[in-house]
């Protein structure tokens, strides 16, 4: 036998002693309730330690049944008529560590289930309960401050002086330091619960549902029959449903019980105040026939019942599940990501994604089966998965998504017309219901229609940049070349008229020259923006320079690419330069303008800067409206932040 199991049963016989010896001693309904606490917490604590030695939960359960056993024990032996010999020393053991043993049992239910605080911040605040608990005990122990409530026989084994001053400050301190644990506990398992996720999350709903159970039967119990003993035979149901949540939480759902136990409760509640409000109210205020006002309440109870459920039922699954968007909201969604402005569609279908099925975690990967890359990922704070990743591993990994095996993570193929776009992983935590696995696939179906436009819009900006190439060289090397070629001609027939003494036709060919050479420098500039030629022939760094050297206003430039990159990254990235020093000129009236390009990890971070008046917004039909439609095909986004001084322009491409 090992050292957990041989510890597991000393502890377990001293509590099953204590409490048979003090169920021996008779039955009192104000102490039944620690008896009860004592064994259901005891038994399960230590199954559970049993089961899973490392579970510090299952500790801390042993401990509050312990402790209550103790409590249980010398309240019995003080209540047991005679006195019993050594009555007062027992009963005095089995009152005054009531704060402390709350304390642990506080402890216990905000640590529940793992056996540790949310965090740090609520060790401070157990070390205050503590200490409360610590002063009433001591208190307690010194003066019989408590033992108006407990109907020992045997009185207070001491007598010291102060009675008085203690019981004037424990009549204060006990109601605020009991009403402190309470809201502590609530606070805490509200906290925790917003916080829980996965299976943690279902653990804390079996033990809030039985908890919530509990407290319902005890106030029906006050109410109806004047008596906590209805509560207090609930006590074991606490304990069992956190044993089932800690151990066998998957062999159940839990979700459904809830959802409907809120329903009925909050339907016979509504039902009833209108039957009685009908009834009672009006026919003390119409004097009526009770048969008649029976009649029109009911008529008016049936009328209003299936509206009222509908409201309760909403109310429940929002307040069991928080707020999940279902199948059609999800793909409106979906749609209205489409028709917003460019710019974060993927991170779009990956919101979707997540609050439909309320997942954790949801990333969407695009390219061939076997070279996809992360491109987006909800939330947005996690960072992309790094490297390639295969669909045949992504699948291995992840699940089919399919209906054979409830997977709590799955992988999805993202196709169109036949065609393979990418992938969606979903990581929820919890099983995915086949309800959930259904809509994964149909928002997949509809993403692949994204990634299509995507992928069409990506050839369409690369057949352009490709088509603003040709027509660039054609310009320079036809046209523009042609032009030079007649301007020296008509420097020929400026000189040669000269020589021949005909001034007046050397003045007008002089001046068509300049004319001409004129336009070609004009259709030179018009060739450099429809496509710079030096971005293709020496690469991002010489074009940016390029830039930087025509401004208008001054430029700090500082560029980072050890590498060409590909031709509609370059491109975009030109472009977006351009038009940010182009707004800076015209509009801003800085003094200074910063541009940046570095390549990271992540893809090219480009940035313009200025130090001007700010103010700029992405209006439709705007230079940056486009800018913004341009980087959504390459799966980036357009960061605009103009406040009252200066503008900033910052984008990140990715270029894998």
């Amino acid at each position: 036998m090992t050292r957990t199991a041989t510890l597991s049963s000393a502890v377990g016989a001293v509590v099953a002693v204590l409490v048979a010896g003090g169920f021996g001693l008779g039955v009192h309904v104000g102490n039944l309730h620690n008896g009860l606490i004592a064994a259901s917490f005891t038994a399960v604590g230590l199954f559970v330690v049993l089961r899973r030695p490392g579970n510090r939960e299952g500790r801390l359960f042993v401990a509050t049944g312990a402790a209550h056993a103790v409590m249980f024990a010398g309240r019995q032996y003080g209540l047991h008529p005679g006195p019993l010999p050594g009555a007062s020393w027992a009963g005095w053991l089995g009152v005054w560590p009531l704060p402390i043993v709350l304390v642990i049992a506080g402890v216990t239910i905000m640590s529940f289930p793992t056996g540790r605080l949310p965090s740090r911040g609520w060790r401070t605040v157990t070390a205050v309960l503590a200490a409360a608990g610590v002063v009433l005990a001591a208190v307690s122990a010194l003066w019989p401050v408590e033992y108006a409530r407990t109907a020992l026989v045997a009185g207070h084994p001491l007598s010291l002086p102060g009675l008085a001053a203690a019981d004037a400050f424990y009549r204060v301190a006990r109601p605020a330091g009991y009403l402190l644990f309470q809201l502590t506990w609530v606070v805490c398992v509200v906290v925790r619960l917003r916080q829980a996720r996965g299976d943690e999350a279902r653990q804390l709903r079996w033990f809030a549902y039985a908890v919530t159970v509990s407290a319902a039967v005890m106030v029906l119990g006050l109410l109806v029959w004047h008596s906590p003993v209805p509560g207090t035979l609930t006590m074991p149901v606490v304990a069992v449903a956190a044993g089932a949540a800690i151990l066998k939480y998957r062999l159940y759902d839990i979700d459904p019980v809830i959802n409907k136990s809120l329903v009925f409760g909050a339907m016979a509640t509504l039902v009833t105040l209108g039957y009685v409000a009908v009834v009672t109210g009006v026919g003390r205020l119409v004097d009526g026939n009770r048969t008649v006002l029976s009649l029109v309440a009911t008529a008016a109870v049936a009328v209003a019942f299936e509206p009222l459920r509908r409201r309760v039922q909403r109310l429940a699954d929002r307040l069991v599940h928080g707020h999940r968007v279902g199948p059609y909201e999800s793909l409106a969604r979906l749609s209205a990501h489409l028709a917003a402005p460019a710019g974060g569609l993927l991170d779009g279908i990956c919101r979707t994604v997540a609050d439909g099925v309320g997942a954790q975690r949801v990333v969407l990967y695009t390219g061939p089966p076997d070279e996809l890359r992360a491109m987006s990922v909800w939330p947005g704070t996690a960072p992309l998965p790094p490297g390639v990743r295969a669909l045949t591993g992504l699948l291995d990994a992840f699940g089919h998504g399919g209906n054979r095996t409830p997977e709590a993570a799955v992988a999805v193929p993202v196709m169109h017309d036949g065609r393979f776009r990418g992938a969606i992983t979903v990581h929820k935590g919890d099983a995915l219901s086949p309800a959930e696995r259904q809509l994964v696939g149909d928002l997949a179906a509809q993403a692949g229609l994204v990634l299509e436009l995507r992928a069409t819009a990506q050839r369409l900006v690369t057949a352009g940049d490709a088509a603003r190439r040709r027509l660039e060289r054609d310009l320079h090397d036809g046209v523009q070349q042609r032009l030079v070629t007649v301007a020296m001609e008509l420097g020929t027939v400026v000189r040669l008229a000269g020589d021949a003494g005909s001034a007046d036709v050397a003045e007008r060919a002089a001046a068509v020259r300049a004319q001409l050479l004129e336009t070609t420098a004009e259709l030179r500039d018009l060739a450099r923006g429809l496509h710079p030629a030096v971005l293709t022939q020496d690469g991002l760094e010489a074009a940016l320079g390029f830039l930087a050297d025509r401004s208008a206003v001054p430029v700090r430039l500082g560029v980072t690419v050890d590498r060409r990159l590909p031709a509609e990254v370059e491109a975009t990235a030109y472009f977006m330069v351009s038009e940010g020093l182009t707004n800076t000129a015209k509009h801003s009236g800085a003094a200074l303008a910063s541009v940046r390009a570095e390549l990271s990890g992540a893809g090219l971070i480009v940035e313009v800067v200025d130090d001007g008046v700010g103010g700029a917004t992405m209006v439709p039909g705007s230079g940056l409206e486009g800018l913004a439609d341009r980087l959504a095909t390459l799966g980036a986004r357009l960061t605009v932040d103009s406040g009252p001084v200066g503008t900033r322009l910052a984008t990140v491409i990715p270029c894998g």
